[in-house]
């Protein structure tokens, strides 16, 4: 039994001491908790995904603080005698406030998540078409004159898993639930999806919610900023990551006079990085709301941090934002913005859920590693591009009425099984995918690479990604200030607003940032070669950079 009697926080408990631990190796600190649990480090001086026991001094001790942020409600809803109803919209929330969180439903088991603290809550369906067509069944009974919502009671820090039933209401037994707005034919697209949603349903299940419905409201102190708002989500691990992930906020606010909306996937997040935000998006007057989800037990899981983050990007886009978030652009944390992003949120996506740039073509020198081109993938896309996945855009609704996440998710659990499969998740899974998801190749101009584009077409070139160079080996800070002209200044102003806000601890928190990220150069050689680049892992950083960044500090 712990003991919390001190007045400070320490605490009188049972306690582990791990002797002989390696000081010259990279390592993560991660918590092993019940399944329910929502946990994030709120202190944490040094950098928890890059640790370096040799660099701590001679104490050689790290210390953070975790504190449960929420538990995760699971549940089940079903219909007799039919398949889960996929996309049925839930809400959750207090008698005063009957919306605090939603979900869907997904095909897979009719699976369900929400995030809830302890206390007394009530699940009903969603306003629109979900209570149109359904109300609950309870206790054998379902009146068909009004809305049920059904009472839960979290009590303990076990969580709970709900299993609920519906029914349709009566003269509403033959119309569909996911129907699409200008193509009602989505929901026969074939043997093959309309078989592999079948198979969904028996097998695995999962979503999960975000955190609350989208604010519109938006900070106007300084006046300049009007029109529909631009949502941007994006993710990060490691203080390197943040550093580069500020640089491309900044890039964004600078070339759009329209307001934006970040979405941060927090899992990763450092405490700092969670200390800085608000007081950047005061300053520079722009939304932002952190995302969380818990990896479901049914799904297939990834045991590297860097995979798991990738996944992240792909596999759940249709349950970690509020329903009512209906686009969202993904840009990737070391990629720096030259161009208004309103003008790819407004774009006409021709009715696909989501947009891609293709791959660049013309930098000859890289035909070696273009794989896509040849073999198994040559044969695959029958003529589709292969997309990079640095950037792209969602259409939210589209997503969810043609069931694209439930799609996603089997292939992900067909695929990631093997493990010569899906060697860049997050890229090689909605390429794969796309004769069932359809994707739009969004124009050339919107994802410049050096390593695939070559600089011919630079100058067109609406946003820059720093991606890796598999023939070159380039540290990505020394390739940002050399390929992107105004990426000092960014990073200058950015370095300089989180040192104001946390003082000194931001010095210490990017020495720690450069440590280490070392990567295993003939690993990444054979990955580059088999299955084309990666952009976010923070095993990219060499440890050049490392000595580059600490001899600049």
């Amino acid at each position: 039994m712990d003991d919390f009697s001190n007045s400070d926080s320490s605490i009188n408990g049972p306690k582990a001491f791990f002797a002989n631990m390696p000081l010259s190796k990279t390592l993560t600190m991660n918590l092993d908790v019940p399944e329910p649990w929502l946990v994030e480090p709120v202190v944490a001086v040094h950098d928890l995904d890059n640790i370096l026991l040799e660099n701590l001094g001679e104490t050689r001790t790290l210390q953070a603080v975790f504190e449960l942020e929420a538990l995760v409600l699971t549940g089940h809803c079903l219909e007799k005698d039919h398949d889960p109803p996929r996309g049925l919209q839930l809400i959750l929330g207090t008698k005063s406030m009957p919306h605090l969180v939603d979900t869907l439903v997904m095909a897979n088991l009719g699976y369900w998540q929400m995030k809830v603290s302890p206390g007394v809550w009530y699940l009903q369906l969603a306003p629109g078409r979900s209570s149109e067509l359904y109300i609950l069944k309870e206790d054998g009974d379902a009146s068909q004159g009004k809305s049920l919502s059904k009472r839960i009671t979290i009590n303990d820090l076990q969580g709970k898993v709900v299993h609920m039933e519906v029914v349709k209401k009566k003269g509403k037994e033959h119309e569909k639930l996911l129907v699409s707005d200008d193509d009602r034919s989505q929901e026969k697209k074939g043997s093959w999806n309309s078989n592999i949603l079948k198979w969904a349903s028996g097998i695995i299940g999962g979503t999960e919610n975000s955190k609350k419905k989208e604010s519109t409201s938006v900070d106007r102190r300084k006046g300049e900023r009007q029109g529909e708002i631009i949502n941007i989500f994006s993710i990060a691990s490691g203080h390197l990551y943040e550093r580069f992930l500020k640089i491309m906020i900044l890039s964004v606010l600078k070339n759009t006079c329209r307001p934006v909306k970040f979405w941060f996937i927090k899992n990763y997040l450092s405490p700092q990085f969670k200390d800085v935000i608000p007081h950047m998006a005061q300053e520079y007057g722009f939304e932002y709301e952190l995302v969380t989800y818990k990896w479901p037990t049914w799904l297939h899981k990834q045991t590297e941090k860097q995979r798991i983050i990738w996944a992240y990007k792909i596999l759940f886009l249709d349950v970690i934002f509020p329903l009512s978030l209906e686009k969202v652009i993904f840009v990737d944390a070391d990629q720096v913005v030259r161009a208004d992003m309103g003008e790819l949120y407004d774009m006409d996506l021709k009715g696909r859920p989501l947009a891609y740039t293709p791959f660049c073509d013309n930098n000859k020198d890289m035909d070696g590693y273009r794989f896509w081109r040849q073999g198994f993938w040559k044969e695959h896309l029958r003529g589709k591009p292969y997309h990079i996945s640095a950037l792209y855009v969602v259409d939210l609704k589209k997503f969810r009425q043609t069931a694209a996440g439930d799609n996603l998710r089997v292939i992900y659990e067909t695929l990631s099984k093997d493990p010569n499969s899906l060697a860049n998740l997050d890229q090689d899974l909605p390429n794969y995918a796309q004769h069932t998801v359809q994707i739009f190749s969004l124009p050339q101009e919107w994802l410049w690479c050096e390593s695939w584009c070559g600089n011919v077409t630079k100058s067109k070139a609406k946003t820059i990604d720093l991606c890796n160079n598999p023939m070159t080996k380039e540290p990505k800070l020394q390739g940002a200030r050399r390929i992107v002209s105004e990426w000092p200044d960014l990073d200058s102003e950015a370095r300089q607003f989180t040192a104001k806000i946390l003082g000194d601890e931001v010095e210490h928190q990017e020495t720690t940032a450069a440590f280490s990220i070392q990567s295993d150069t003939s690993k990444s050689d054979a990955s580059a070669k088999e299955s084309g680049p990666s952009h976010t892992s923070t095993s990219d950083v060499s440890s050049e950079e490392d000595s580059e960044s600490k001899a600049e500090l």
